[in-house]
């Protein structure tokens, strides 16, 4: 496997392959047994946005397996400050390490990033664009919670323009025959690509503003936060801020074996009473960001 930089990347068989090599991981992400896979390799975590899942849980799975980390969290003591380009930068870490996990507030950075790398590169966030491997953790969640990938009726609820989780996601889940729900404020619909690959694969299911229209018939009630930091202008954001808010009401009206998931962090669109309901997910959700990485990683640099 060489660059990881969108859920396009992957057939289904490939993500089969990822999600059973994590379950193999699992054991050793916990820190019941330990591995040397990847000792020797060095990972670089280049973040030029703020993270804490998607950083702590590369670097967790990386020292996990052996290996070392490298890297930085924000610019502010970096050569960025002085002018560096990410080519030039990119360039550098590339030569310091076996593979660059990389974060950059501006879509497209990722697929740049390759240009100028000898070393895979990992889409781990770019802008307003794709997550591919917070999309690989969802699906194995979904798959560890509801025992399939196939047939599910999933609710992405939220910013779904600026959240680019759930772009990456949506379009995994229909690669498996699944019926995605649209629900968001209006002016943050998902965006019309996603939008018209959902309808030609005949996997779109309804598109609204409100959960309750969708909660009766939901298996995976998806939250997302409002991107606050997506939002050009302070106005819209206070419009749509706070929308939504999860809470055990709303779980009450759906169906049987509903989960919660959220790739976090929060703010106030799911309610700490839900917190401790057979139904939320979310923080299951976040441990299982390091086997899958630890998975990744292992195809990425070369471990057996």
């Amino acid at each position: 496997m060489r660059h990881v930089i969108s859920v396009h990347d992957f057939s289904v068989e490939e993500i089969v392959d990822v999600l059973d090599r994590a379950e193999d991981m699992v054991a050793i992400a916990r820190g019941e047994t330990t591995s040397d896979l990847l000792r020797g390799r060095v990972l670089a975590c280049i973040f030029f946005e703020p993270s804490t899942r998607t950083r702590l849980s590369f670097e967790t799975a990386m020292n996990r397996l052996g290996g070392g980390v490298i890297g930085f969290a924000g610019t502010q003591a970096t050569s960025v400050v002085k002018g560096e380009t990410l080519a030039d930068t990119i360039r550098m870490v590339s030569g310091y390490a076996d593979a660059v996990v990389l974060r950059h507030p501006r879509e497209g950075a990722a697929k740049l990033a390759t240009e100028f790398s000898g070393v895979p590169i990992v889409n781990a966030g770019d802008g307003a664009g794709q997550h591919p491997t917070q999309t690989l953790l969802d699906l194995f969640t979904i798959r560890t919670e509801m025992g399939r990938l196939e047939g599910l009726t999933i609710s992405l609820v939220g910013d779904l323009r600026y959240g680019r989780t759930v772009h990456s996601l949506a379009i995994a889940l229909s690669k498996f025959g699944n019926t995605i729900n649209l629900v968001s404020p209006e002016g943050l619909e998902m965006p019309g690509e996603v939008t018209s690959e959902l309808m030609a694969k005949g996997m779109l299911g309804k598109a609204c503003h409100s959960p309750e229209e969708v909660i009766s018939d939901t298996d995976i009630l998806y939250a997302t936060r409002i991107q606050k930091e997506r939002f050009p202008d302070p106005v819209e954001y206070e419009r749509v801020a706070g929308m939504y808010r999860v809470d055990p009401d709303l779980l009450s009206r759906g169906p049987e074996g509903l989960i919660v998931m959220h790739p976090l962090p929060r703010v106030n669109e799911i309610t700490p009473e839900v917190d401790g309901m057979p139904q939320a997910k979310y923080f299951e959700q976040a441990f299982n960001g390091v086997p899958v990485r630890m998975a990744l990683l292992s195809m990425v640099i070369g471990g057996k």
